[in-house]
């Protein structure tokens, strides 16, 4: 429908809501395209544990009143397959997230085999107002399947020509009525420092990055180039992501394939639990593993980097639990983790509890950590009746790696 979207290449990372199964993630994994399932909570969450089980990227979340925990601007593209989602209603507050959450000059992909006419009304005139460009529209006539496909602007150029047409999309007041529906769409006012928790999602426009040395301002590099490419953007981090790029390269070719005793061609997923620009995630690629970054909530804001790079993330407060399903990854990896979490969540226990959780049964852990916050994590482990492959520890600094078995307590 589109000739010039090439998947895998200038698409990369794509966010897929409400999916159903993997077929979708599946055909376009074989095109390089990393595809993240939001699984509704309500009631798809069965389709998370088929999704993992398969090896596709899933996380389990709810489209409400909060905004997701991802950074503005990130996505390449967003699917939604009869995800039954009434984009138009509460003054358009889903689809505002959605353009929050989508890469300027990024596509929003919508196919479902009917709809009803206030709805279709609705949507039509919501993205309009958004200034959303229809790039295709097509229905098949057996199936009755229709798919449309938007784009969002690139620039603030369309706010701009807009603006003097009273008629046209507004950049400083955006509004669309129909019967009893009314859309305020007023531009959101920016901030270097995006990282929320709980954030309530705003009814409003998000403006175009515009100085060049803002993120968005440009598209990233095709796949896999933009892995190691570090834009202008960066500024004085260029340097540090080419020496974590290279740092983590060596720790994973040199001690984590041949030093731990890991089978990695039975590793599909892992977990990098305090991500930091994705160096272990990038040093993975070559063993097909996909890694799910996670920026904690209460760490500086290097998730944007992470997606800029064609990796995978999400924002978590580790405090609390995690949203997969039980059981979900082959391999968590925390690097100094436990020594920033001392001060909030008080005891290890909880977290190793919530790892457990979500580990599979013959999964690894790799802990790197102080001495001192290593030990009393050894002996739980051992409580658990997990396998200690390595412990080592240098200079006050350590490391374990451990691997749990199918022990569970009575009862």
């Amino acid at each position: 429908m589109v000739p010039d979207i090439e998947w895998g290449k200038n698409i990369r990372i794509l966010l897929d809501i409400g999916c159903s199964d993997a077929s979708f993630a599946g055909t376009l994994l074989e095109k390089d395209v990393l595809t993240l399932s939001l699984v509704m909570l309500s009631d798809q969450i069965k389709f998370a544990q088929v999704l993992l089980e398969r090896g596709i990227p899933a996380v389990v979340g709810n489209l409400g009143t909060r905004r997701l925990p991802f950074p503005s601007s990130i996505f390449d593209a967003i699917h939604c397959s009869g995800c039954n989602i009434h984009w138009h209603s509460n003054g358009g507050r889903l689809l505002l997230e959605m353009n929050r959450i989508l890469r300027p000059g990024g596509y929003f992909i919508m196919s479902s085999t009917h709809g009803d006419a206030e709805s279709e009304v609705g949507m039509s005139s919501l993205t309009a107002s958004m200034c959303w460009n229809v790039l295709a529209h097509k229905t098949d006539e057996i199936s009755e399947l229709g798919v449309k496909l938007y784009q969002r602007p690139a620039s603030n150029e369309i706010y701009d020509l807009r603006r003097r047409n009273p008629w046209l999309c507004n950049c400083e007041r955006v509004s669309f009525s129909s019967k009893t529906m009314l859309f305020n769409q007023p531009c959101c006012s920016t901030t270097k420092n995006e990282i929320r928790w709980y954030t309530p999602i705003r009814t409003c426009l998000h403006k175009l990055p515009a100085a060049i040395e803002e993120r968005g301002t440009d598209w990233p590099e095709e796949w896999p180039k933009r892995l190691e490419t570090f834009p202008e953007w960066l500024g004085d981090l260029q340097e540090k992501l080419a020496a974590d790029n290279e740092h983590w390269k060596a720790i994973i070719s040199k001690s984590y394939l041949v030093g731990l005793g890991i089978d990695w061609s039975k590793i599909r997923n892992a977990m990098d639990m305090k991500a930091i620009y994705g160096g272990f995630a990038a040093a993975l690629i070559p063993q097909k593993v996909w890694v799910m970054n996670v920026v904690p909530v209460h760490a500086p804001n290097t998730l944007p980097i992470i997606f800029e790079r064609g990796l995978l993330g999400i924002y978590h407060d580790w405090c609390e639990p995690f949203s997969t399903y039980p059981r979900s990854y082959d391999l968590l990896h925390a690097d100094h983790l436990f020594s920033r979490l001392k001060n909030r969540c008080k005891q290890p226990i909880a977290i190793l509890v919530e790892m457990d959780r979500i580990l599979r049964p013959g999964g690894w852990v790799i802990i790197r950590d102080k001495a001192e916050i290593l030990n009393p994590i050894e002996k739980i482990f051992k409580t658990l009746h997990y396998n200690i492959t390595l412990t080592f520890t240098q200079d006050r600094e350590g490391i374990i790696c451990v691997q749990k078995t199918i022990w569970r307590p009575l009862g």
